[in-house]
């Protein structure tokens, strides 16, 4: 069955907002779009919640524009989304600048070959993996993901990118836990990172 959509019924919502209308970034309006959870997943633990922030669609192009403007005119060729919070970044930021997209997933969750990288937990370790034809030698990409916790995740996308002759130009979150050392483990390692706000 062949659909047509009018473009009376789409055309003013798809031409007024998109990631590259003029917005103003305000970190006072993100904090205020981020939920605070007390005590979860555990006692004493502060969870920084971005549910709330993907309700608002206002806030979200806030987001995307800051991203998308910062990365504009550098010599970035592929976009690296992290799983899985990563993605909702990754995909309208490689859309924005006209670039790939490359993701890095869990075990077993791409289909073609891969190279897989594993990182230490707490408790544990886990790994991820990338397709091994995402990128080439002459890559530079920028990771993305919700937010910089223990860095665990972004050093083992970043090792991955370097095993496939690539270059990590730079990490990005929305959200920077420095608490938990993973924006110093990035620095110790030479990877520049950039957040949007800092708990």
């Amino acid at each position: 069955m062949l659909i047509i959509l009018k473009p009376s019924i789409f055309s003013k919502q798809m031409t007024d907002h998109p990631i590259t209308d003029h917005f103003t970034f305000s970190e006072e309006r993100l904090r205020s779009l981020i939920r605070a959870i007390p005590d979860w997943p555990e006692p004493g633990v502060t969870f920084r919640d971005i549910t709330t922030l993907l309700k608002d669609p206002q806030g979200m192009r806030m987001v995307h524009g800051t991203f998308a403007e910062r990365y504009r005119n550098s010599n970035i060729t592929h976009i690296g989304a992290l799983d899985a919070r990563g993605f909702l970044l990754g995909a309208p930021l490689a859309d924005a600048l006209g670039l790939p997209l490359v993701i890095f997933r869990k075990p077993g969750k791409l289909p073609a070959a891969t190279i897989r990288e594993e990182y230490t937990l707490e408790y544990g370790k886990a790994a991820l993996e990338v397709h091994t034809d995402a990128l080439t030698e002459d890559s530079h990409v920028v990771l993305i993901d919700d937010l910089i916790a223990t860095g665990g995740t972004l050093l083992a996308a970043n090792n991955l990118v370097n095993r496939l002759g690539g270059h990590v130009v730079e990490a990005a979150a929305i959200i920077d836990l420095p608490i938990l050392g993973g924006s110093a483990k990035l620095q110790a390692n030479g990877i520049s990172y950039f957040a949007l706000t800092t708990y």
